[in-house]
C-alpha cells in the first residue's frame, strides 16, 4: 500500500503533476499559429499539416498502454524520466526537419514520448490521495493544466513573429528540460516498492483485456471522451475559425483559446470545491446539464447568427466549464475501477482518450471546417453520445454495479 504519510500527498505535487500534463496540450496548440507558414515552406495542403496532429496523438494513444505498466513496475519518477528524454529528443528534431516527412517522423516520436507524463501524473495523484481528496487534487491539477491552451497558442504566435515556426519545436525542447528537472528535483516516488506489479506481457494484455472489458471503466472513459471531444472539436478546427471565419491573423489566438479556457478553469475551481459537499455522480450529472444548455445555444447562434468572435465563443466558454467540471470526478471513478493497477488504468484511459481525439482531428474536422454550423453539429452529436454513455454508467450505478474490480 501507499505510505500513509503521503495520504494528503507531498507538498507540490499537485503543481509537478499539472506541468507535466500540460506536455501535451502545449505540443498540439503550440504551433497552431504556424499551420500557414508551415504549409508554404515544407509545400504541403492543409489536409497534409493536420495530419502532424492526429499521427501525434494515434502516437501518443499508443504509448500510453506502455508507459503506464511500466510505472506499475519500475516506479512512476523512473519512467518519467525516460520519457521526458525521448521528447526532448524529438522537439529539436522537429525544429531541424529539413523537409515534410522528416517533421512528421519527429511528430510522431513527439507523441511516442509526450504521453509519459500526463499518464504517470494522474497515477501518481491517486497513489496519494484518497476519496474526496482525491477528486480535490484532480481538480487542482486540471485548474492549472487548463492554462496550456490558453497560453500556447499565444506563446506560438508571438515566437512564429518573431522568429519563425522552428522556434516553437525550439521552445517546447526547452520545456522539456524544465520538465526533466522537476522530475528530477522536486517529484518524489509515490509508488511504494511493495505495489510494484510485474512486467509481463501477458499480464499486461490481460490486464488491458480486463480493462476494456469492463463496461463502466469504458463507459466512464468514453464519455468524458466525446464531452471534451466537443470542444476539442474547435480546438483541432481553430485554424479555420480564427483565419477562414471571423478573419483573424497568427496573433489572435487569444481571442478564442482564452475565454475558452478561463471556462474550463472557473470548472475545474467549482469541481474541487464541491468535491466533500456532493458525490461524484451528482458533480458530473450537473456538469452534463450545463453542456447540454451549451450546446442548445451553439446550436441556435450557428443557424441564426452571423459568426462573430462573442457568439461563437460564448457558448464554448460555458461548454468548457461543463466539461471540466465533469472530468476531475469521472477520472477518479475510472482509476477507482482497479485500485491496485491504476497506472494501467491511467494509460488505458489515455489511449482511448487519445484514440478518439485523433479521430476527430483527422477525420471530423475536415468535415466540418467549411462551415460553422458543421461545427456546432460536430460538437452536438459529439455531446450526445457522451450523454448516452453517461446515462449507462448510472444505470449500472443503480443496478448495483459499482466496482470494476480488479
Amino acid at each position: 500500500m501507499t505510505d500513509s504519510r503521503h495520504r494528503d500527498g507531498p507538498r507540490g505535487l499537485v503543481v509537478v503533476v499539472a506541468l507535466l500534463s500540460m506536455l501535451g496540450p502545449f505540443t498540439i496548440d503550440t504551433y497552431l499559429p504556424s499551420f500557414p507558414d508551415m504549409q508554404a515552406e515544407l509545400g504541403v495542403g492543409q489536409a497534409a499539416m493536420a495530419q502532424t496532429l492526429s499521427l501525434y496523438l494515434l502516437a501518443f494513444a499508443g504509448t500510453t498502454l506502455i508507459w503506464g505498466p511500466l510505472s506499475d513496475s519500475f516506479g512512476r519518477r523512473r519512467v518519467a524520466t525516460v520519457s521526458l528524454l525521448g521528447y526532448v529528443v524529438a522537439s529539436i528534431g522537429c525544429a531541424l526537419a529539413p523537409s515534410f516527412a522528416a517533421l512528421l517522423g519527429f511528430r510522431v516520436l513527439q507523441g511516442l514520448a509526450a504521453s509519459g507524463g500526463m499518464t504517470i501524473g494522474r497515477a501518481a495523484i491517486r497513489d496519494v490521495h484518497a476519496g474526496a481528496g482525491a477528486q480535490r487534487a484532480m481538480a487542482s491539477v486540471m485548474l492549472l493544466f487548463a492554462v496550456a491552451p490558453a497560453i500556447a497558442p499565444i506563446i506560438g504566435g508571438l515566437l512564429h513573429e518573431w522568429w519563425g515556426w522552428r522556434s516553437v519545436f525550439a521552445f517546447l525542447a526547452l520545456y522539456g528540460v524544465a520538465a526533466l528537472a522537476l522530475v528530477r528535483f522536486a517529484l518524489p516516488e509515490t509508488l511504494h516498492r511493495d505495489a510494484r506489479q510485474s512486467i509481463h506481457p501477458l499480464r499486461v494484455l490481460r490486464s488491458y483485456g480486463r480493462a476494456l472489458g469492463q463496461p463502466r471503466f469504458v463507459a466512464l472513459v468514453l464519455g468524458i471522451t466525446c464531452a471534451f471531444g466537443g470542444l476539442f472539436l474547435y480546438v483541432a478546427g481553430s485554424p479555420a475559425i480564427l483565419f477562414d471565419h471571423l478573419g483573424y491573423g497568427a496573433g489572435d489566438f487569444a481571442i478564442l483559446f482564452v475565454p475558452m479556457v478561463a471556462g474550463l478553469m472557473l470548472g475545474s475551481f467549482v469541481s474541487g470545491r464541491m468535491a466533500h459537499r456532493a458525490a461524484p455522480d451528482a458533480t458530473v450529472s450537473l456538469a452534463f446539464a450545463v453542456m447540454a444548455v451549451a450546446v442548445a445555444a451553439n446550436l441556435a447562434q450557428a443557424h441564426w447568427l452571423a459568426p462573430a468572435a462573442w457568439n461563437v465563443i460564448g457558448p464554448l466558454v460555458v461548454y468548457a466549464f461543463g466539461a471540466s467540471l465533469a472530468m476531475p470526478g469521472v477520472t477518479v471513478m475510472a482509476l477507482d475501477c482497479f485500485p491496485r493497477q491504476r497506472g494501467m488504468a491511467s494509460a488505458a484511459q489515455g489511449f482511448l482518450q487519445m484514440v478518439t481525439m485523433a479521430a476527430i482531428s483527422g477525420a471530423v474536422v475536415p468535415l466540418v471546417i467549411d462551415e460553422v454550423p458543421h461545427f456546432a453539429h460536430g460538437q452536438a452529436a459529439l455531446f450526445c453520445l457522451a450523454a448516452a454513455l453517461w446515462a449507462a454508467v448510472r444505470l449500472l450505478w443503480h443496478l448495483g454495479r459499482r466496482d470494476c474490480g480488479e
